[in-house]
């Protein structure tokens, strides 16, 4: 008998694996199809692989900014968007390898499971038995009823993944952050992109003020934007790809007869993630939480630790979680934006810095964007940041990490930071 057996083997799964074992517990890990889930297959890593290919040249293009001239035109030159490809399945491949090295001292099953109930679970080959069970299968786009995915010219943001040409025009509906993520993409592989979005602003739910940024430079690069409108005015003969992006569910499909409580299409589960079924817990995108790789991995090692620790549980209540959009230019988030500040009656305070008096974002030549900082205006404590502009998402851990230890404005701007570098117009931001 096990002591633990996980279905689902992406962040959450993966990670609770890995501390659960390092607790003592007796490990097995259920994985359908590829290690890695979501993230590493059809989500983050094989997408922001595509968009460093497309950064690379787009930089190329540029060439001569840099005083950097080639033999003939760059115009010659192009983006061979197979080895594109190849490159992204490449490095996908070694870190599924790499994942499953990991895994040496827990049992891995590749296959479908089926939870009989709180104890036993059938596999293809056997039926196991268990202590626990920790649920971890992830999510699925969301489907429109008007367009449906045909794995033709109306595709969802798995299906996209796998072209091997480069479309001449692509409709994307919805845009959110993956639709902004592949708009960046193919616009700058030559594609003529469009956007619809039927909320008033790109990116619902970030600052406005950065959402409004990136729309202009959306129309910089030549993708048309439409926000505040409904797909179905447009006129889809025009466009050679649809791609389907509006958001994701919670795959719960194939667990009705545990009568698991499920709210509004999640598993629902308390604060130490355990769900309505003594022994049973959940973690991940099936929650319904945060559908983020960073945060699912988090919920899978408080769920082990949980598990392996029932006198002691922790609660997941971790609610600073960095949003990371991996757009030309980047915009990354974390805590309060200042409309939301302003909605909880703060006593605001913003503090600004443009990159475009940053020295390092003008040698990137990078220079489009800046940094919003919102704290409170008694206690003197940052609430939350927003970046939009180069590296983004690598400067807002900084924000997370004083958000995280209750930092105050001061300990911040008296920091020293080296110089030239982005990270410097963290503390010039609160100089202003």
């Amino acid at each position: 008998m096990y002591d633990l057996t996980i279905i689902g083997a992406g962040w959450a799964g993966f990670n609770a694996a890995q501390d659960a074992k390092s607790y003592g517990l007796k490990v097995a890990l259920v994985e359908r199809s590829h290690i890695g889930g979501t993230c590493l297959n059809r989500g983050c890593i094989p997408t922001k692989t595509l968009i460093q290919s497309a950064k690379a040249f787009q930089q190329f293009k540029k060439s001569n900014t840099f005083g950097i001239v080639w033999p003939g035109s760059s115009a010659g030159f192009s983006a061979n968007f197979s080895q594109i490809q190849a490159r992204k399945e490449k490095i996908v491949q070694q870190l599924r390898q790499g994942m499953q090295s990991q895994l040496s001292a827990v049992d891995f099953f590749n296959q479908e499971a089926r939870i009989l109930d709180k104890n036993n679970i059938k596999l293809r080959d056997k039926q196991i038995q268990t202590k626990f069970i920790l649920i971890a299968t992830g999510s699925a786009p969301i489907e429109l009823a008007n367009f449906k995915f045909n794995g033709e010219n109306i595709l969802s943001s798995d299906e996209i993944l796998n072209l091997q040409t480069v479309p001449a025009s692509l409709l994307i509906i919805g845009g959110g952050v993956i639709g902004c993520e592949f708009a960046s993409l193919f616009c700058a592989l030559g594609s003529q992109v469009t956007v619809v979005e039927l909320m008033a602003q790109l990116l619902p739910g970030e600052d406005k003020e950065a959402a409004r940024k990136l729309e202009i430079c959306f129309k910089k690069m030549g993708i048309n934007v439409h926000t505040g409108t409904d797909a179905g005015t447009l006129d889809f003969k025009k466009y050679e790809l649809i791609l389907v992006c509006v958001g994701r569910r919670p795959e719960i499909s194939g667990l009705e007869e545990l009568n698991l409580n499920i709210e509004k299409g999640r598993i629902a589960v308390d604060e130490f993630l355990r769900t309505n079924i003594d022994g049973i817990y959940a973690a991940g995108d099936c929650t319904g939480k945060s559908m983020l790789a960073h945060f699912a991995a988090y919920q899978g090692r408080i769920a082990a630790y949980n598990i392996a620790n029932p006198g002691t549980p922790k609660k997941a209540d971790n609610q600073v979680i960095p949003n990371c959009i991996f757009t030309n230019p980047e915009i990354a988030s974390v805590g309060l934006n200042e409309e939301k500040a302003r909605s909880e009656n703060i006593e605001v305070e913003i503090n600004k810095f443009d990159f475009l008096a940053s020295p390092m974002a003008r040698i990137l030549d990078e220079a489009d964007g800046f940094i919003k900082i919102v704290s409170d205006g008694k206690s003197k404590k940052i609430l939350g940041a927003s970046i939009i502009g180069p590296k983004a998402t690598e400067l807002i851990g900084i924000f997370t990490l004083a958000i995280q230890s209750r930092l105050e404005v001061a300990q911040i701007r008296d920091t020293l930071f080296a110089h030239p570098t982005l990270s410097e117009s963290i503390a010039e931001a609160l100089k202003r």
